[in-house]
């Protein structure tokens, strides 16, 4: 069954939910109805499809955070769609609005892979990157303890000695959850602590390595040769390391996420998203802006303050979850 059909059976009451799905059902609770709400308001201000509707329609859509270029290219397929089919009732496009976010999202993650890469053998390397503030520890802290249930030997590496205090909240983290942590002094250079910790991986057969960096640096320039020369280190112990540099995003920031999405992957080589806060925001819809105008794959999402909360990110439960319960039945004919 297609993720629209789904949709459209919560809507009856029809499609019974699994725990994870539940899970993001919850999370996304606050995304799903400020995108009803928003789109409720717009079918009341209109009575006929116009150009003033369509309009509307992109202001709505950005507003929910699928992104500009998303809103511009749902606004003008739905116009051609309108034309052809002689549609004037604003609320006969509702079903038809959620059905092309759906359809678009599903092509631009085609061949798309949200699991987590494995080293074949060795420690898989994990690099972190993302601004202060966006929950890059506690998404450090989180899979690790994920890692160290699973009965892997974990090591975090405490990259990010710029902050003050960056240090001791990722070592308090790794008393929490069981698991050794590679540590400098405050300002020293964060090169050496990670070239000290990947050496560890190695020669104490670690399963995984998790590696935090600094959020932010004087510059840009200086940030892009940081995270180069961490990663050229790396790299030079193990070759096919880093083998996922994430990056964090905080939900809650909405568009400003997206901005530092474009940013980072500028300057590194980002290979997936990892998206924090998701429940206590109603901006779900940035998940939408990543995949279709960045081309980049959520990995993981928080979907609660738990130690289980932050889950390997599912696409079709995450727009099941968005979308639930907003497609009315309408009626079959919408043809003047």
């Amino acid at each position: 069954m297609g993720i629209f059909s789904r949709i459209k059976q919560a809507f009856t009451g029809e499609e019974s939910e699994s725990s994870e799905q539940e899970k993001y059902d919850k999370g996304l609770e606050k995304s799903r109805k400020t995108f009803g709400q928003r789109l409720n308001s717009l079918f009341a201000n209109f009575r006929t499809v116009d150009e003033d509707f369509f309009e509307e329609l992109e202001e709505t859509l950005i507003e929910a955070d699928v992104g500009f270029e998303t809103a511009m290219k749902i606004s003008r397929e739905l116009q051609e769609e309108v034309k052809l089919r002689n549609v004037s009732n604003p609320d006969a496009v509702s079903a038809a609005i959620i059905e092309k976010l759906v359809d678009l999202y599903e092509s631009e993650g085609k061949d798309e892979d949200n699991s987590i890469a494995q080293a074949e053998s060795g420690p898989t390397v994990i690099l972190f990157v993302g601004v202060n503030g966006v929950g890059k520890t506690t998404t450090i802290g989180k899979l690790a303890h994920r890692y160290h249930e699973e009965g892997k030997k974990v090591l975090l590496a405490a990259g990010d000695t710029f902050r003050a205090g960056a240090i001791e909240q990722l070592a308090e983290w790794s008393r929490r959850v069981d698991v050794d942590i590679v540590r400098g002094p405050e300002k020293s250079d964060p090169a050496s602590v990670i070239f000290d910790a990947v050496k560890r991986a190695k020669e104490e057969d670690y399963d995984i390595l998790l590696v935090d960096t600094a959020g932010r640096l004087q510059n840009k320039v200086n940030l892009m040769n940081e995270l180069d020369k961490i990663k050229r280190i790396i790299s030079r112990e193990i070759p096919d390391a880093p083998h996922e540099v994430l990056l964090v995003l905080d939900a809650t920031t909405g568009q400003n996420a997206l901005i530092q999405a474009k940013q980072f992957k500028e300057t590194t080589d980002v290979s997936g998203i990892v998206l924090t806060k998701l429940d206590g925001t109603a901006r779900g819809g940035i998940v939408l802006a990543i995949r279709n105008e960045m081309h980049l794959p959520v990995k993981l999402a928080g979907l609660g303050e738990q130690m289980d909360d932050l889950r390997d990110f599912n696409a079709e439960d995450f727009i099941y979850g968005l979308f639930k319960g907003l497609i009315q039945e309408q009626p079959e004919s919408t043809e003047e």
